[in-house]
């Protein structure tokens, strides 16, 4: 039902009534209708020709609780009115007026005063249904029952339900004043959603609400699964809003062996604009740690959006003037930038700073407990923007600037600026409008890069007093390859290629020996310095295909046939030989030293240096190469027959026996001694389209010799020519396992799906009407226990009908292996030793029930036999509340973490924590 009316007065009101037929009596309508025999207008004389004319009119008052708006209104069971102007919306009713909406199951309106009524009903098996919903404007108010004026906007709740920020206040006793102010008593404020009985609260003996502006309370306590502790505050005041606004950060409370008491996270939060924000944190300890912390966030929709942290520590561990105390002084740099791909297609700018001074993770505690940070050994930033140009697309402009860190030692490497302009591959000699077949020239491709860069390798303490020409390496670098590819006989690809190179830069070194001292002399000669290189080399390349068919009398006709994929390529290299003087590259010195067997004589050797050893790029290296590179790559495959097509669209199906198996090498015709190179190999096969073995080794041909010094080197004497294999260098693999729920199904997943096959024939024999429906259907008795019908849905059962119970877990496991050369070398057999290297390595969770979970995380070391880092994860949701605990059981950094706390970030300092002290002795585990 719906209706629309609009009440003006009370005689109006009654006339409607009248109308509508809803038992109203004729009689008093009539009496209150009909004129009074004695009407005053027809006893008025004539104001015309009265000479003391007068007037009486009587005005009835105004009723000041009138309706004087639209009502709309409904209900889905019935409306009833009676003649004293009530009426009754029964199921479901819905009530609108002004701003103001009202839903529940049962609503009283009574028209002459303005009240509203509203509760809640009961159903069949009991349980509460309808309960009032209130709203006006953006405020709403759940509540068991109401009253309210529509006049004055007063009105008195009883078990109200309200939101405020992130919390919920339920209050047993409510009055709404007209200026939409609430006072409760009796009350409760907490985090948690379940409403009737929360998991904890804050009790409010008395308070008074601003929706969406504060909470004043008078005495409160705090309640834990309904048992009240002695944690109490005589007033309270929790401000809210939903605006973007700046604000106090309180800080937490902290207590460390080492550092003492302290206060972290604390400050202040400015919200600079709608795209930028500033959080200013500082933490303080008793025995003289402290930190300051800045951390903005920026975001500008479709354009760019990143973060910045800068963070500065003084850590301050033990007593001073005793042997355990210590002081670092350390700071951190973050920052990370990414542009929409929309914003500029042809500019982009990124960066991913992560720079620290060295000591900042081992001083910090807040990265103690952390394994990834613990473990950090190296770092990387990197800024860099990159400009491609639309009237010339293969070409580009890009910069960065990039930092490296080793925190063990604290080098760092920086290289700042680099500059890289690239044009890509491109014909020279294409034709603008080509008419007919390509021309042989036409095939011929080059492209262009060049990159300068100015670099430094130095300790952190040093870098900034750092000379710019002396200590920075910089320089140019300039490269041309150009290339083509040409179709011989049609079978032979034939490849020329020509590179140059070329470096320019601003200063060169001199050496020569000081006799007298004993040792070398360097001198830097600053001007500028043009050094170039090239090689050029052709190779040819080609598929030769075999079939073998097997004897269908011996193998059958399964094996269709297997096909053998031979792929040869050779090549031929040259280069100058750049150590030549007429390249002005090397020179040399006459080193002349003590003989160590007879002190009194002495022995000149000379040296061979280059002029720009030490360089940014490098220099051309010495000897003429002119070298023959060959390679043979295999492939196999088997054709089957596809017996489980039935359709003739797929009647075979490949197998992968050998991936690819290909063996290359070198020789080099210019050289005078050892010209062969190492021989390479590579294995690859696939097991499937998951999972596939590589394997790779390499061969030397020549054999091992001692110095005069009897250190072991590698000499002109090819083993094969004493008969002996090319000695095997090693190889390497690694293997990862990846288990969890899943893995296993497909083994049993045959007989499960006939179960489940058995259990949908049964359903559909038990409902016809609908076979695919595998609800259960929960009886009555069931409900009267506490089981509402959203959870009967989420029971799943088996085939045999019982409860499904789930325990998801997962298990990685990760191993490599390393077979190489040793340092230890045999001389009775004239090699090295070989010699494994392993590492193994766990990780994994299991979720005991939906809200238990425990992960873990190790790795074995096979030289030093022992596990590695070792961690193990405990949690569990408690619904508004999380708690967690951290373990590492043994090593350097054995230690715990505990902590139970409330979810929400509003009443984030609600929570217990427990850890073991920094740098503390050992912690035995019973």
């Amino acid at each position: 039902m719906h209706h629309n009316f609009k009440f003006h007065n009370s005689l109006k009101c009654k006339l409607f009534l009248l109308i509508t037929g809803l038992n109203i009596s004729f009689c008093l309508q009539a009496k209150n209708l009909n004129p009074s025999p004695s009407d005053t207008l027809q006893a008025l004389p004539d104001s015309v020709l009265t000479t003391n004319d007068s007037l009486t009119v009587s005005v009835p008052r105004e009723n000041p609780n009138k309706i004087d708006a639209e009502i709309i209104y409904s209900a889905s069971d019935s409306i009833v009115f009676y003649g004293n102007g009530t009426g009754f919306l029964h199921g479901k009713g819905d009530v609108k007026y002004k701003n103001i909406t009202l839903q529940a199951d049962f609503i009283r309106v009574k028209m002459d005063s303005s009240l509203i009524y509203a509760r809640g009903t009961t159903d069949s098996l009991g349980n509460k249904i309808g309960e009032p919903v209130f709203s006006e404007g953006e405020a709403t108010y759940y509540s068991k029952e109401l009253t309210y004026n529509l006049q004055s906007k007063k009105g008195y709740i009883r078990n109200a339900v309200t939101q405020q920020g992130e919390g919920y206040v339920i209050s047993d006793k409510t009055k709404k004043l007209d200026d939409n102010i609430l006072l409760i008593a009796d009350g409760k404020y907490t985090t948690c959603d379940k409403h009737d009985n929360p998991d904890f609260y804050l009790y409010l003996t008395k308070g008074k609400i601003k929706p969406g502006d504060y909470i004043v309370t008078g005495p409160a306590y705090l309640v834990l699964a309904d048992v009240p502790l002695p944690i109490a505050v005589p007033f309270g005041f929790f401000p809210f809003t939903d605006k973007y606004s700046s604000g106090i950060l309180m800080p937490n409370y902290a207590d460390e062996l080492n550092r003492g008491f302290g206060l972290t996270n604390g400050g202040y939060y400015f919200a600079l604009s709608d795209y930028a924000d500033l959080e200013l944190l500082g933490d303080i300890y008793t025995k003289g740690t402290w930190a300051l912390t800045a951390n903005s966030r920026y975001i500008k929709k479709y354009k760019y959006n990143g973060n910045f942290s800068f963070s500065y520590r003084v850590d301050v561990t033990g007593e001073k003037d005793l042997p355990d105390y210590s002081k670092a002084t350390n700071m951190n740099i973050r920052w990370t930038h990414s542009q929409d791909q929309k914003a500029n297609p042809y500019f982009t700018f990124t960066s991913s700073v992560n720079f620290s001074t060295s000591g900042y993770n081992r001083s910090n505690i807040n990265s103690y407990f952390n394994p990834n940070l613990n473990s950090e050994n190296t770092k990387g930033s990197s800024i860099s923007f990159t400009k491609r140009f639309p009237s010339q697309s293969n070409l580009s402009l890009s910069g960065s600037m990039l930092i490296n860190q080793r925190t063990k030692d604290s080098t760092i490497s920086l290289t700042l600026p680099t500059l890289n302009i690239a044009v890509s591959r491109f014909s020279p000699f294409k034709r603008k409008n080509a008419v007919g077949n390509e021309r042989w020239y036409e095939k011929i491709y080059m492209s262009y890069s060049g990159t300068f860069a100015n670099s430094i390798d130095t300790k952190e303490s040093l870098l900034l007093s750092s000379s710019l020409s002396k200590d920075w390496r910089n320089g140019m670098r300039h490269s041309i390859p150009v290339s083509a590819t040409f179709n011989l006989f049609k079978y032979i690809n034939i490849s020329p290629s020509f590179n140059y190179t070329e470096r320019w830069y601003l200063r060169s070194v001199d050496k020569n020996w000081d006799s007298d001292k004993q040792k070398e002399i360097t001198d830097t000669v600053s001007g500028f310095n043009r050094v170039y290189d090239f090689n050029m080399g052709v190779s040819a390349s080609t598929k030769l295909y075999g079939f073998f068919i097997p004897i269908r009398s011996i193998f059958g006709d399964k094996i269709d046939r297997i096909r053998h994929v031979f792929t040869p390529t050779i090549g031929f290299g040259y280069a100058p030989d750049f150590g030549d003087q007429r390249w002005g590259y090397y020179d040399s010195y006459k080193k002349t030293t003590k003989d160590p067997s007879n002190p009194a004589s002495m022995i000149e050797e000379e040296v061979v240096y280059s002029h720009y050893q030490g360089s940014l790029y490098g220099y051309p290296g010495s000897g003429k190469s002119g070298n023959i590179n060959f390679s043979f790559a295999n492939n196999i495959e088997m054709k089957l027959r596809n017996d489980n097509d039935t359709t003739g669209k797929a009647p075979f199906k490949k197998v992968s026996l050998i991936d690819n198996f290909s063996v290359s090498g070198g020789y080099n015709l210019a050289a005078d001694s050892m010209q062969w190179s190492n021989f390479s190999t590579n294995l690859r096969i696939k097991f499937s389209d998951r999972y596939s073995l590589n394997l790779s080794g390499a061969f030397d041909p020549y054999m091992y010799g001692l110095n005069q010094y009897g250190n072991p080197v590698r000499i002109n004497k090819l083993r094969w020519n004493y008969h002996k294999f090319p000695k095997f260098l090693g190889t390497n693999a690694s293997y990862s396992l990846a288990l969890n729920n899943d893995t296993f199904k497909k083994l049993f997943s045959r007989g499960d799906s006939k179960k489940t096959d058995d259990k949908k024939d049964a359903s559909s024999k038990a409902n016809p009407d609908n076979p695919d429906d595998e609800s259960i259907t929960t009886s009555p008795e069931i409900n009267q226990l506490g089981l509402s019908e959203k959870s009967n849905q989420e029971i799943q059962t088996d085939a045999d009908g019982y409860q499904k119970v789930t325990i998801p877990w997962n298990i990685n496991i990760s191993y490599s292996v390393r077979y190489a050369n040793t340092n230890v070398f045999d001389k009775e057999k004239m090699e090295y030793k070989m010699g494994f290297t392993h590492n193994l390595s766990f990780s994994g969770d299991i979720s005991l029930t939906p809200k238990w979970r425990i992960s873990s995380s190790t790795s074995y070391d096979f030289v030093a036999k022992q596990f590695t880092y070792t961690s193990i994860n405990v949690s569990r949701d408690l619904h508004c509340w999380n708690m967690s605990a951290s373990f590492v059981p043994f090593g350097p950094f054995q230690s715990y973490y505990f902590r139970i706390g409330v979810n929400s970030s509003m009443l984030r300092d609600l929570k217990y924590e427990k850890r073991s002290g920094y740098g503390s002795t050992p912690i035995t585990w019973y």
